[in-house]
């Protein structure tokens, strides 16, 4: 463990298991209070992997009171953006501040454009680029009236800046993520609060179980080729959500004080020819 966080909050969204919960973990680690946010249930019947649960959300509690940390968990949904006004306020209410944030909830579904429902590319757009836009308007003015800088940390994609084929819905957010972030670090930058992205490659968490695998097969079977595009220069290719969690650590302290509107890959190297 270390103090590099030490007297510091941080808000994570989509914090029940995955990246969130590892965020949440190592960020405790560093010395830092957490509210996790999540929906703890599902956010659409057509993902293919099953949905975080209650039970998930209470061992990120867990984990991070072994830490000897204080922790709120929220369940709610980040297209909610009243539900997380109240997160907020109940943060700086009950921890003293935020100032630290990580808007990290997403979904992902591999489907053909043909194949991609109105209410699939609605949710996709909803989650993961409007609730990132909710996330941090729901929790920039406590860290700008706090007037002591601070951390935005968006989770985009090697999506946001490559593709990823057969997700025309999830690349189509997680580009947009880029522009969100540049729009943000401009005029968060006044008030000393830096906003960077991070664009995790392939990483081992549940979004990637259930029938994931199943469902990038049948979408890319009439076109094999496609996944053969992205190949990493590293083995085995997809990487510990742990390893995604440094980097986010190292963006929420002064370790990177100097750097705002950058968009960081951690996908080893994952290139397409």
């Amino acid at each position: 463990m270390s103090n590099e966080l030490q007297g510091k909050v941080a808000l994570i969204t989509g914090a029940a298991r995955g990246q969130g919960r590892t965020h949440a973990v190592k960020l405790a680690s560093m010395g830092a209070d957490i509210v996790a946010y999540d929906i703890a249930g599902s956010a659409g019947e057509f993902l293919p992997y099953p949905a975080a649960t209650t039970e998930d959300l209470a061992e990120t509690r867990r984990l991070v009171e072994e830490l000897d940390r204080r922790i709120l968990t929220v369940q709610g949904d980040v297209r909610d953006k009243a539900a997380l006004r109240a997160a907020a306020d109940r943060a700086v209410a009950e921890l003293g501040s935020i100032d630290v944030v990580v808007a990290n909830a997403g979904i992902c579904e591999p489907a053909k454009w043909q194949d991609i429902t109105d209410e699939s590319w609605q949710a996709t757009i909803d989650i993961n680029l409007t609730g990132v836009w909710n996330t941090i308007t729901a929790t920039a003015q406590h860290m700008i009236d706090a007037g002591n800088g601070g951390s935005v940390i968006v989770t985009s994609s090697y999506a946001g800046k490559k593709v990823q084929p057969m997700m025309i819905h999830y690349t189509s957010s997680k580009h947009a993520l880029v522009g969100l972030t540049r729009g943000f670090a401009i005029e968060l930058g006044l008030h000393g609060i830096r906003v960077n992205s991070v664009h995790p490659g392939g990483v081992a968490t549940p979004m990637g179980g259930g029938g994931m695998l199943d469902a990038i097969a049948e979408s890319t079977k009439e076109n094999p080729k496609v996944n053969q595009m992205g190949q990493s220069f590293m083995e085995p290719g997809w990487l510990e959500p742990e390893k995604i969690s440094d980097v986010v650590a190292f963006l929420a302290s002064d370790a990177s004080g100097g750097m705002t509107s950058e968009h960081l890959s951690v996908d080893l190297g994952t290139q397409y020819f």
